[in-house]
């Protein structure tokens, strides 16, 4: 495939929990026989909507903008009234829309400099389409308690070419009632990449909105080669990327980043018109359980905590890595002292073949792992906790000479044990991640593009305490598409075809959820609720 369409298709992605596009009923009449080229379904997805309590609510407006260009949007947030300053929820919603031409597009929402949302665009008709976005942002109730500054960018270029000035309003809605458990502080790190806790924090957890994006390669880093092969994404250890959190630089913390496709990905916009792929419009953060450097970092000192992508090419941009910290405080204890016990890293072990021929291929095999444990002595006694994560990446990439055809089959996973153990027998939670992509694009006769993909965002969490399962629940989001069209021609002459589907099932001890998606040439034919 040639590599000039999938960044011509991706260049303009400019950088800058729970997911819900609202949606018309499903039609019922037969479809076209190719997408129309002047419109199509709303986006939307098969996640659930984010759980709304009852009873009073109160809502503020965070932003009210049109992105035209990369010029953020600025204004100062207000705590709501009528609602106290203790809320049982707190639900973001941005609601989205945008017509004419224009490339899927990326973007943040800061509030007093935490970054309580990132999401991208979806690409739209010439008619124009709406979208909605929500999520639940109750973690970040210690932000929303004082008065902010705002800043939201969606980086956007308008021309002759790119008409679609995007049009969002983001609204925060919370929900008064018996106030949930939220951490204490939430803390961003200095302009020196330094952080300073309070010195009786018993808890901290960092999160890592990590995205690749930017318009080169590391948008697509999972079809990266070694530079030893003849492709034209190159990267010296090949696919493999991990996602590091180090404190004064001792690895703290590790993870596989989510291969996201954006709403131009994979060459093939029709794929995505309607039903993007996993996580899309709400990127989720990476969960990094510093609380074993608890000790260290309560020292009163500012500590430097810095995050890295392993596998991006020296001098390569293309990765963003916002930080927040959520800290949790002992409120009997002025000083919370404590220790790092074990630190054990495994080998990183990476390793890409390049098998020459007729059909290229490249075999990616990458691990690691990570134990660390650590205690704090609180006022209801010693604390240790030990996290321990795993990592495995195994790909395989083929194509052949001009990349006119190019595919890959790959399998992320990332397993994690936090086990607490304090007063009382200890609790561990594990979770075990997988992600899953597996496609191929063709151009063939005519210059007829055509890509087959699915994607797989799979995760199984568990938590038990003293051989008892307290709680439990499996995730299991897959994609599949098929499309078609004419490249190097108009849009009114590249008549395209191709079916999209979604399902989503979230099942436990919390209940279940199943939604299924069906799409054909951009019209909605099936819309099922399986629970």
């Amino acid at each position: 495939m040639k590599r000039r369409i999938i960044m011509s298709m991706l260049a303009g992605a400019a950088l800058l929990a729970s997911t819900f596009l609202t949606a018309a009923p499903a039609q019922s009449a037969d479809a076209p026989p190719e997408f129309s080229t002047t419109d199509w379904h709303d986006p939307m997805t098969a996640a659930p909507p984010v759980p709304k309590p009852s009873g009073t609510s109160c809502q503020v407006t965070l932003a009210e903008a049109q992105f035209r260009d990369f010029t953020p949007y600025t204004s100062t947030y207000t705590p709501p009234e009528g609602c106290g300053d203790r809320w049982s929820k707190v639900v973001l919603r941005m609601d989205g829309k945008v017509k004419g031409r224009q490339f899927d597009r990326l973007g943040y929402l800061h509030l007093g400099g935490v970054e309580i949302f990132r999401t991208s665009t979806p690409q739209p008709s010439p008619d124009g389409i709406e979208w909605s976005v929500e999520k639940d942002v109750t973690r970040y109730s210690d932000t929303f308690r004082g008065a902010q500054d705002v800043e939201m960018l969606i980086g956007n270029v308008v021309d002759d070419t790119y008409t679609g000035i995007i049009d969002v309003k983001v609204t925060l809605t919370f929900y008064a009632g018996k106030p949930a458990v939220t951490p204490d502080q939430v803390l961003t790190l200095a302009a020196d990449s330094t952080l300073t806790t309070p010195r009786n924090s018993e808890r901290i957890v960092a999160e890592v909105y990590a995205t690749g994006s930017g318009g080169g390669c590391e948008e697509y880093w999972y079809l990266t080669v070694p530079d030893s092969a003849p492709y034209s994404c190159q990267a010296d250890g090949g696919p493999y990327r991990e996602v590091q959190v180090k404190v004064d630089g001792q690895l703290a913390g590790i993870a596989a980043p989510f291969p996201t496709v954006w709403t131009g990905g994979w060459s093939n916009p029709f794929l995505w018109y309607v039903v993007p792929g996993p996580r899309a419009f709400d990127i989720k953060p990476i969960e990094y359980d510093l609380t074993p450097f608890a000790g260290l970092l309560n020292d009163g000192r500012p500590h430097r905590v810095e995050v890295s992508v392993v596998g991006v090419p020296e001098g390569q941009t293309g990765w963003s890595t916002p930080v927040n910290v959520l800290v949790w405080q002992d409120a009997k204890s002025a000083h919370v002292s404590g220790k790092l016990t074990i630190h054990r890293e495994g080998e990183l072990t990476n390793s890409s073949a390049h098998t020459p021929g007729s059909e290229h291929r490249v075999d990616t095999k990458g691990a690691h792992r990570l134990t660390v444990a650590g205690y704090v002595d609180t006022s209801h006694g010693r604390v240790t906790t030990t996290v321990s994560r795993s990592l495995a990446n195994n790909s395989v990439h083929r194509w052949t000479e001009g990349e006119t055809v190019d595919g890959l089959d790959a399998r992320w996973t990332d397993d994690e044990s936090v086990t607490v153990d304090g007063r009382g027998p200890a609790r561990t939670t594990r979770t075990e991640r997988t992600y899953t992509m597996d496609g191929t694009t063709t151009i063939g006769a005519g210059d007829r593009l055509r890509t087959v993909l699915s994607l797989g965002d799979r995760a199984s969490v568990v938590t038990a305490q003293g051989g008892r399962r307290l709680a439990w629940s499996r995730l299991d989001d897959t994609y599949a598409g098929d499309a078609t069209y004419t490249i190097n021609v108009p849009r009114d002459q590249r008549h395209a075809v191709g079916t999209t589907s979604e399902r989503y099932r979230l099942y436990g001890s919390g209940g279940c959820y199943d939604r299924a998606l069906t799409t054909v040439q951009g019209v909605l034919t099936k819309d099922r609720n399986g629970c």
